[in-house]
């Protein structure tokens, strides 16, 4: 086939398979990353600059588990955030932003998770790299977000899990035990029942040790 003709071949392909094309072609190329950043388009995936990420789990024995995980820092309410405070309780947290279609497609489990299971000791965190305070508090009044978020437009928090998930993957959640180590993670977007799941045996642990 000569280039010419690959050219018109090309031009000859309908709009959205030549969208699906290249959105095939960037994911092989940025792996694991779930969003790119992209111009401001929120509701259609193909084609407004987001790679989707594959949802894979990943879950750490206790006896595998690293170090502590110690996270601070301010949330767009301008109140001091620091997970060392949550000791003692299973800490979901979660890396997105506004215009990120999976981290609005799994927000409403993650407010339901934090609603529904406050009194079991389970505590949510968003870490969110992009956003100003007006965006970031537009999507926390929308989704009526019951948990605080970090504003991390310098990057150093999410760069505390850079050993965890890789740095440009969002959304990403991470499951921190009740001693604050890496218990697990999903990259990309986090379906409710797998967050449940993971949420549920890393509660489960105190009491099969008890």
């Amino acid at each position: 086939m000569t280039a010419s003709s690959r050219a018109r071949d090309a031009r000859a392909l309908p709009p959205l398979r030549r969208a699906l094309t290249a959105g095939v072609v960037l994911a092989a190329t940025l792996g694991l990353a779930a969003c790119a950043q992209d111009s401001g388009a929120t509701t259609d995936v193909v084609g407004q600059g987001y790679v989707s990420g594959d949802g894979s789990v990943r879950t750490w024995d206790a006896g595998e588990r690293g170090d502590v995980v110690a996270l601070t820092g301010t949330d767009y309410e301008g109140e001091a955030v620091d997970t060392s405070a949550w000791l003692g309780d299973v800490v979901v947290l979660n890396t997105w932003y506004a215009a990120c279609a999976p981290c609005r497609a799994e927000a409403p489990d993650l407010v339901a998770l934090a609603n529904d299971r406050a009194d079991d000791g389970v505590q949510v965190l968003g870490i969110n790299t992009t956003d100003e305070a007006g965006a970031a508090q537009a999507f926390q009044r929308r989704f009526e977000v019951p948990y605080p978020s970090i504003d991390d437009r310098s990057g150093e928090v999410v760069a505390a899990l850079s050993g965890t998930v890789p740095l440009q993957a969002v959304p990403s959640t991470v499951v921190l035990d009740r001693e604050g180590r890496v218990a697990a993670r999903v990259i990309g977007l986090a379906e409710g029942s797998t967050l449940s799941a993971l949420v549920d045996d890393v509660l489960a642990e105190d009491e099969a040790a008890g």
